[in-house]
């Protein structure tokens, strides 16, 4: 198993191919002989194009072999979540009851500008049926594992995703968060996944689950995300919602540090139960940014009932999906997902409309907030990563398909539709990565950016990945 190339950063294999130290071609080979030998065993990937992929690092080579790349990410080795259109493979949305025979022709938006700008997509990446949960096992794929210790989970529904970077099988990820989806997988499996601003990065088709549905970067660099965000926010003219573009290079301020900054610090959201230990090693992360000169403060804003409206328009949007599939095809569905299209099929319109009318006070709220408090910092998840298999840490029993119960600190900022990041701050006893969340405003992108790279800065953590060079079995 190659592994010469398998924690290389995006920025530093760029590096590499200007200074023609290396070419295109071995890093995809590396990246293709490491997903050989570890996903049969994390089954991060759902479909792997090796013909594909090596096609297209040597017309990436070509180029690069007289000074010429095609854009910001040439050669360099990618996935996507397969929730996300790619032209010529099936998105399969981790569901039996999608038809691979039908023709695909299309690439989402994100796909798009990756291809335009020469990244190698390497395959796709598992996901939980249409991406309803926040742990990855379903119907079509099965069970995806953490590269940490495989007995648990990434967490989801950008666990292939997640699992994949963190185990170095390849530089960079596309993943979509609707309730935390990029942020959990990236706690859980202690890499750096950004949500950023609803708007930022076009997408199409909408989500089935609405407008708390964002598409991000997910890597192991702070850079490399603010690189791959220059990429994936560029304009899509099928996304009637994309935030106007602005020409911008996202890594510009990126060491500009926090000193002065105003930062709040809070565990109370969603009556969140945070584990002892958890808590202990994000109280040590929070007091990194002291050390940086921040002035962070404990307190936090209030969110009231965030669990009611978030799961009003969860379940709405399970009900949704479900009723786009015939009747025929469910019996092949995730039972757990069609337990919560049923609770949504009871929420009457006045009860939706109630929760779109509070989403909307919620946001109007973290506006103010942040207008004091420019940065929230909140523990990424409350517990270390729990048995893979399961849809619930066993402390919640069973919680009726609401896997929101467990993860309280993500979904509050897919209401309101703020930038939110996770970055890796430490390891429980048991060797388990443990996320801090980093939460700014509306459409300041670049400020989160800023605050994680900070905290790299202070406490790298890409040392710790050689660990996993590899897994254990």
């Amino acid at each position: 198993m190659s592994t010469e190339f398998a924690y290389c950063s995006a920025s530093e294999l760029i590096a590499l191919y200007r200074a023609k130290r290396v070419s295109p071609v071995q890093v995809t080979r590396a990246c293709l002989a490491r997903i050989e030998a570890l996903n049969p065993r994390l089954n991060a990937y759902c479909l792997v194009d090796a013909a594909g992929a090596l096609r297209a690092a040597q017309e990436s080579e070509a180029r690069w072999s007289i000074g010429s790349p095609k854009g910001s990410l040439d050669g360099v080795p990618v996935s996507i979540k397969d929730l996300v259109l790619t032209s010529g493979w099936p998105t399969l949305r981790g569901s039996r009851t999608v038809d691979a025979s039908q023709p695909w022709i299309d690439d989402a938006p994100a796909t798009a500008r990756l291809r335009e700008h020469g990244a190698i997509i390497l395959g796709k990446t598992a996901t939980p049926e249409f991406g309803w949960k926040a742990v990855t096992d379903g119907p079509l794929t099965g069970i995806t594992r953490n590269p940490w210790n495989p007995s648990k989970t990434p967490g989801g529904s950008s666990g292939g995703a997640a699992a994949a970077i963190a185990a170095g099988m390849g530089a960079l990820a596309l993943g979509t968060d609707g309730g935390g989806s990029i942020r959990i997988p990236a706690g859980f499996t202690g890499i750096f996944g950004l949500k950023p601003s609803f708007g930022r990065v076009p997408a199409w088709p909408l989500s089935q689950f609405g407008t708390v549905s964002h598409l991000g970067p997910m890597t192991r660099t702070v850079e490399d995300a603010a690189l791959m965000l220059n990429v994936i926010s560029e304009p899509d003219a099928r996304d009637w919602f994309a935030l106007p573009y602005v020409k911008r290079d996202y890594r510009d301020g990126l060491n500009d540090g926090v000193a002065g900054l105003r930062m709040a610090f809070t565990f109370a959201i969603a009556d969140a139960k945070v584990d002892a230990e958890v808590a202990e090693i994000v109280r040590r992360a929070v007091a990194v940014f002291r050390e940086l000169g921040a002035e962070v403060e404990e307190t936090g804003p209030d969110f009231g009932d965030v669990h009611r409206i978030f799961r009003t328009h969860w379940w709405s949007g399970a009900t949704r999906v479900v009723r786009s599939i015939p009747p025929a095809g469910r019996e092949l569905m995730d039972q757990d997902l069609l337990r919560i299209a049923g609770k949504g099929e009871a929420i009457e319109l006045c009860d939706y409309l109630s929760a779109v009318e509070s989403r909307g006070a919620l946001g109007t709220a973290r506006k103010r907030f942040h207008a004091r408090y420019p940065v929230l910092l909140t523990p990424t998840l409350p517990v270390p990563a729990f048995d893979a298999g399961r849809l619930a840490p066993p402390e919640y029993g069973d919680v009726g398909g609401d896997w929101t119960a467990w993860a309280p600190f993500s979904y509050p900022f897919n209401l309101t539709q703020q930038p939110a990041a996770s970055v890796p701050c430490g390891f429980t006893r048991d060797g388990l990565p443990v996320g801090l969340q980093i939460v700014g405003p509306m459409h300041d992108d670049a400020l989160v950016l800023r605050v994680a790279r900070a905290f790299e800065r202070a406490r790298p953590w890409q040392s710790d990945y050689a660990r996993l060079v590899a897994p254990p079995a």
